[in-house]
């Protein structure tokens, strides 16, 4: 077993550099789905006006972006040293779709595997991924409006050269004070500056809604 303690961090604490394995989660197949999250600053993207003309806006606060990666019961279990069986510590609850699902809360901070650490991979690009639009199509929705990145909670979407922006996640493994290599898009609505963001704003926090 690795050095991945369960309870050893939270998302109300979680630090950028850090990365959080907060919760598994059961499947319709006989593996389980693991969620990372990771807190995430894009230095190298220009500052989006919008991030500082709704500073105080409260849905415009960033959280931890998300990173899913399925694994064999066993492997996981001996990996991360958790029983992810049927006797599990597994309780009905809500994933942030709405759907009702068996879940188990972990909170393991920084987990490892072999030397290497897991951290989450953002990628923007101008297509959604394969999942994106089955869940879309699932639902009987456009990919656009569930999918596709806004500025804000519930405010209007931002393009890249007039297309719509998706954001795909990726678990990497990584070695330890390696960083993961981000793509992001520069939006049309956004600026190049050099005016410090107030207090409290980060350049990540026009993000994709889900």
């Amino acid at each position: 077993m690795e050095n991945n303690q369960l309870n050893s961090g939270s998302l109300n604490t979680l630090t950028v550099g850090d990365c959080l394995l907060t919760k598994a989660f059961k499947t319709s197949t006989d593996k389980i789905q693991l969620e990372f999250a990771e807190k995430v600053v894009a230095k190298d993207r220009p500052m989006s006006a919008l991030t500082v003309l709704n500073a105080s806006d409260s849905k415009f606060s960033s959280g931890a972006r998300r990173g899913w990666a399925t694994a064999e019961i066993t492997d996981a279990s001996d990996i991360f040293g958790v029983n992810f069986g049927d006797d599990g510590e597994w309780y009905m609850g809500e994933k942030s779709n709405g759907k009702s699902c068996e879940m188990m809360d972990l909170n393991i901070l920084n987990p490892e595997f072999n030397g290497l650490n897991f951290r989450v991979r953002i990628v923007e690009t101008t297509e959604p991924t394969e999942s994106q639009q089955k869940y879309a199509d699932s639902i009987g929705v456009d990919v656009v409006e569930t999918q596709a990145k806004r500025a804000g909670k519930g405010g209007d979407h931002i393009l890249h050269k007039g297309q719509h922006i998706f954001m795909n996640s990726y678990v990497d493994l990584l070695p330890v004070d390696t960083n993961p290599t981000h793509t992001f898009l520069v939006g049309d609505t956004t600026t190049q500056s050099t005016v410090k963001v107030n207090a409290g704003v980060k350049a990540d926090e026009v993000e994709a809604m889900y």
